[in-house]
């Protein structure tokens, strides 16, 4: 009896001390599970502070390139809206060339081809006189006077210059007399004044 007495008290000293050992283990695994998730966590908000900084670093280089793109977007609607003010001016400048002449308009046709062959001198066809007598007197002092200095050679390059654009301004003048009635000045400096809202 004393014997297992004794054994019995061995084991269970034995069961004690196993048992110490299993709960210091267990506290050394929670202790070290404890620290794990602590580092976890520290490691997170680390991480979580780089983003939130690399984020906060992004966003003005976003709204830079949303500044970007809106006004690329701006600029794309402009050109859109200069094109198709564009192209409206045309179809009316158009509308107005192939129209019928009716009795006592200038044809823009004559206007334009005596303006290419003849400069200035072509504008007294439908141009205002107070512009075109002089611009034709200047013309024809000067191509007399080019003439007998410089050789014809030199004065195609400027003629093919001229030229053209008193044809342009021949056609204007034409389409202005037509639309009123009457001989307009191309070159006016003077805009009308405007009436008062009520008169």
């Amino acid at each position: 009896m004393e014997r297992l007495a004794a054994l019995e008290a061995e084991v269970k000293a034995d069961a004690d001390a196993q048992q110490a050992r299993k709960a210091a283990a267990l506290s050394r695994l929670r202790d070290q599970r404890v620290t794990q998730a602590a580092e976890r966590d520290e490691l997170r908000a680390r991480q979580s502070d780089l983003v939130s900084g690399k984020r906060a670093a992004a966003e003005p280089a976003r709204s830079r390139r949303a500044a970007i793109e809106d006004d690329d977007r701006a600029s794309q609607l402009e050109n859109l809206g200069g094109a198709l003010e564009l192209a409206s001016k045309a179809n009316r400048v158009k509308q107005e060339l192939t129209r019928t002449r009716k009795k006592g308009e200038k044809s823009w046709i004559a206007s334009g081809v005596a303006s290419l062959a003849l400069g200035p001198v072509g504008w007294l066809y439908a141009g205002s006189l107070r512009e075109a007598v002089p611009a034709a007197a200047g013309w024809v002092a000067i191509v007399a006077l080019a003439s007998k200095i410089l050789p014809a050679l030199l004065l195609w390059p400027a003629l093919m210059v001229v030229m053209p654009l008193s044809a342009i301004a021949g056609v204007v003048y034409a389409l202005q007399y037509n639309r009123s009635g009457t001989r307009q000045r191309l070159f006016d400096s003077k805009s009308p004044p405007k009436q008062l809202r009520g008169k």
